[in-house]
């Protein structure tokens, strides 16, 4: 009885892990979450472990453990768009519009991936969550802003695609 408790307790404890869930017993607090889009594509919405977040600004809250814990991961979606914009036509030609609408629509690609958030002590300053070409997510937690020489994630801005996207 008690090995089927514990290999229960260890499947429990890796999925809890692998789906981004703060780990039971582990507490936990809300923390900011924003987006840096470094592509030539538009990010128009993403979620961390199911917390909406927005490119460019912070929502809050994503939680995160108050402890860092090896192995805690981040399951981010998103949706992105391959042309930055589409020339909204307005409301009053409605043709027109459901045409666009139907266009904008047609152009979102979704995408997943489930990433390993870095290891935190007890300054935590929220997830920003980093969109890089090859739909490929870096996260971090850092207090330092993006662009400081501290910052751990120096990839630049307005990244083009590469023809072809490392496996």
């Amino acid at each position: 009885m008690k090995k089927i408790i514990v290999v229960r307790n260890m499947v429990m404890l890796a999925t809890l892990l692998t789906s981004g869930t703060v780990v039971s017993g582990e507490s936990s607090s809300g923390a900011n979450l924003t987006g840096v889009n470094h592509t030539q594509k538009e990010i128009t919405s993403f979620t961390a472990n199911g917390y909406r977040g927005q490119v460019g600004g912070y929502t809050c809250c994503v939680m995160l453990p108050d402890k860092w814990v090896s192995g805690v991961k981040v399951n981010v979606e998103w949706k992105s768009a391959s042309k930055i914009t589409h020339l909204f036509p307005g409301y009053s030609d409605e043709k027109k519009y459901k045409e666009w609408e139907k266009n904008v629509k047609d152009d979102y690609v979704f995408h997943s991936a489930v990433v390993n958030i870095p290891r935190y002590d007890n300054d935590s300053c929220g997830l920003t969550v980093h969109f890089l070409p090859c739909d490929k997510v870096k996260v971090t937690t850092s207090c330092w802003g993006y662009g400081s020489p501290e910052y751990p994630i120096k990839e630049p801005l307005n990244m083009p695609e590469p023809k072809t996207c490392p496996r």
